[in-house]
């Protein structure tokens, strides 16, 4: 078979994967209804195995199609830095010392608050941790912000469509709150090399139309949220554990920091991970257990959209190239949906003489769109994996999330077009 056959039979595994995605809700109930099955059906609907799953099949079909050598080859010919670096950053992110500093500075804010407690500190959630992704970048945001809200939003008691909301706007305002910076949000750092795009220039021209419409997402979901909000802010930490000493709270942000200003250099960040994973367990009592188990299913999501997502290039990027930038900033904040935002702009970079203006609509429009399904902002995956046990069937709709998402896709829409 010729080179084409081979790109046809991965988009059309890449569009059963995306209906899987959307489907996967469907297997955790099936779980439930044959028991004696339950095991497979709930292996199907853990939406993190979705993609990694189809990659696998998808470098079957190529060993039959081309031959082992070949696949193998392709396999090994995509660049998985940013799946190790999502696994890297959630486990170093969510260590009980870096949520003890952020949930105590974020309970002594809201409680000079002249605001109820609780309220304050699910808006600091909302807001002011998707922006500080433009400094931590976005997949650690997105872990410290999920953990946060965990106990306070995301909970059995909440209704599930509210749940579904506040889900909605957090994913947005994490996808549109790391592009303060150049370095931060996957979609941007893909083309800020190629077109020179500096952190001033994305504060000036991205930066602060982005920090309103989360400040406004952040005050729309905690105004639906407040009747279901707990009088008092849960601790992260148990009450049973000695605090944390303040010498390895500085020794973790150490940790994080040399992990964000290596996360292109897999090699090295990878190694500091060892040491910190050293660091740990020297100091176990000080910790809580480590999120290794959701950060691999993570990787593994980002790893399978890598491998799946390599081969949709053919169609992709011949439509990205025929838009006008009107059309151009709609028509990404959809294919966004459907594919990685970063892989996107990616393709978008590698058109030659697109205009100032189509590169704005294509990079606006792909961050907007970054909380409408799991796979449209690699930090998803993470807040779905640390989320979905607050639930129902303890896992998330694709279709759910994408309603609770449209009403602050909107707001990021309005923002970037008329700011």
């Amino acid at each position: 078979m010729t080179h084409f056959n081979i790109e046809l039979v991965a988009a059309i595994i890449f569009a059963i994967a995306l209906v899987h995605t959307f489907s996967a809700k469907q297997f955790e109930r099936l779980s439930h209804r044959y028991p004696r099955h339950a095991g497979l059906f709930h292996l199907l609907g853990e939406v993190e195995v979705v993609f990694g799953f189809w990659a696998i099949v998808l470098i079957f079909c190529m060993t039959a199609i081309s031959g082992g050598d070949q696949a193998l080859a392709y396999a090994e010919s995509r660049q998985y830095t940013e799946p190790l670096f999502v696994f890297v950053v959630m486990v170093v992110a969510a260590s009980r010392p870096i949520l003890e500093l952020v949930m105590n500075t974020v309970n002594a804010v809201a409680r000079a608050m002249p605001l109820r407690t609780s309220l304050v500190s699910a808006w600091l959630g909302l807001a002011a941790v998707p922006l500080f992704g433009s400094a931590i970048t976005e997949p650690a945001a997105m872990t410290i912000a999920a953990l946060m809200l965990a106990p306070q939003v995301f909970r059995s008691d909440v209704p599930e469509r509210v749940k579904y909301f506040a889900l909605g706007v957090l994913f947005v305002n994490v996808s549109i709150g790391g592009t303060l910076t150049s370095f931060a949000a996957p979609p941007v750092l893909m083309v800020a090399a190629t077109w020179q795009w500096d952190s001033a220039f994305m504060l000036a021209t991205f930066g602060w139309k982005a920090a309103i419409a989360v400040l406004i997402n952040a005050t729309l979901a905690v105004f639906v949220l407040r009747k279901y909000l707990p009088d008092q802010t849960q601790q992260v930490s148990t009450d049973t554990k000695k605090s944390v000493p303040i010498t390895l709270t500085i020794v973790h942000i150490a940790f994080l920091v040399g992990v964000v200003m290596l996360a292109h250099h897999p090699v090295a960040f990878l190694g500091l991970f060892l040491m910190y994973l050293g660091v740990t367990q020297a100091y176990e009592r000080h910790q809580n257990p480590l999120i290794i188990k959701e950060a691999l299913l993570v990787a593994f999501f980002l790893a399978g959209l890598v491998v799946l997502g390599g081969l949709q290039q053919w169609w992709l990027q011949p439509l990205v190239a025929t838009m006008s930038p009107k059309v151009l900033f709609f028509g990404a904040t959809a294919l966004t949906a459907v594919t990685d935002n970063a892989a996107l702009t990616y393709l978008g970079s590698l058109i030659s003489g697109i205009s100032d203006q189509a590169k704005y609509s294509l990079v606006a429009g792909a961050v907007a769109g970054g909380g409408l399904t799991m796979i449209a902002n690699a930090p998803n995956p993470a807040g779905v994996a640390l989320l979905k046990r607050g639930f129902s069937d303890e896992s998330i709709g694709a279709g759910d999330l994408l309603i609770g998402a449209l009403v602050p896709t909107a707001i990021a829409i309005a923002a970037f077009i008329f700011l």
